[in-house]
Order: structure tokens, then C-alpha cells, then sequence
């Protein structure tokens, strides 16, 4: 996958995550998904295409990564 161009990303942040900053924020950039963390905004990007994010997340809803925790 190509570099996304994440100048007009819009971040978003969980409602879940309160007022704390050890979270991740995510922004969708077309057929993409930029992934970052919330306290170190500079410190790299993470860019999964959407299917790919889509699985994850199905993983976590199925507790795929409870015996992870």
C-alpha cells in the first residue's frame, strides 16, 4: 500500500477512553486506515487497509484477544 496522505485526516479518539491519553486514535483516509498514539502524535503512524482493520475487529468483538490481557 501506498503512503496515505494524512494531511486532512480527521482523528478520533474513543468516548471510552475519558480524558486519559494512553489510548490510540484512528482517522479513515479513503481506502485506508491510519492508526496513531494519542500521547505521542509525531512518533509514527500505523496504515492498515480497511478489510484488514475490519478482521481486527471482528477479532476483539469475538474476544479473539482476551488471553491477551
Amino acid at each position: 500500500m501506498q503512503q496515505a496522505d494524512l494531511s486532512g485526516a480527521r482523528w478520533h479518539k474513543s468516548s471510552l477512553s475519558g480524558s486519559g491519553a494512553s489510548c490510540v486514535e484512528v482517522a479513515f483516509v479513503n481506502d485506508a486506515v491510519a492508526v496513531r498514539d494519542t500521547k505521542d502524535r509525531d512518533g509514527g503512524t500505523l496504515i492498515f487497509r480497511q478489510d484488514s482493520w475490519a478482521a481486527f475487529i471482528s477479532g476483539i468483538k469475538a474476544g479473539g484477544f482476551d488471553k491477551l490481557v
